[in-house]
């Protein structure tokens, strides 16, 4: 894990701009923060090998895809054995519908956002996919009337400016 405080104001501003496009090019996020391209493509290059950038992704439109439902699964084992919940998290990370897993604490111990095609997909998915496993001891379905994305990231670091 890179060290936060080798991150200085100019990363701060890469990363800002690449979570809201990561399809600026190069010389066009150079540009923005205020950097030669060549520096720009090395802070880049740094900040992906440090871990700090993981990944990029792109938004879809779900219903062109077919997917007319998503959810949120409240999941509630009914054990917390250390293989039971690695068995649970393979098993939901195999499942084309799972958007995104958390994790959480409290009285259930996982949301997952699932998109399925419709309420007979999703009633399906239950079935099989959660009350079905033997780690499930409960769960609880919330639909998802909308779903908006937060682009800005909240920087909770002491960057001074260069």
């Amino acid at each position: 894990m890179p060290n936060f405080r080798e991150l200085d104001s100019k990363d701060i501003e890469i990363i800002r701009l690449l979570r809201k496009n990561a399809r600026l090019s190069n010389k066009e996020l150079a540009a923005q923060v205020g950097l030669a391209p060549s520096s720009c493509l090395e802070r880049v290059r740094r900040l992906r090998m440090s871990r700090v950038l993981t990944g990029y992704h792109a938004d879809i439109n779900p219903d062109a895809l077919g997917i007319g439902l998503q959810a949120m699964v409240a999941v509630r084992l009914a054990r917390h054995a250390r293989g039971e919940v690695e068995s649970f998290e393979r098993h939901l990370e195999s499942l084309s519908e799972v958007v995104t897993i958390f994790h959480v604490a409290g009285a259930n111990d996982y949301l997952v956002h699932v998109a399925v095609s419709d309420s007979a997909h999703l009633r399906e998915l239950a079935l099989s996919a959660f009350t079905e496993r033997p780690e499930v001891a409960h769960i609880e379905t919330q639909l998802i009337f909308r779903h908006r994305r937060n682009y800005e990231l909240p920087v909770y670091l002491d960057v001074e400016e260069q």
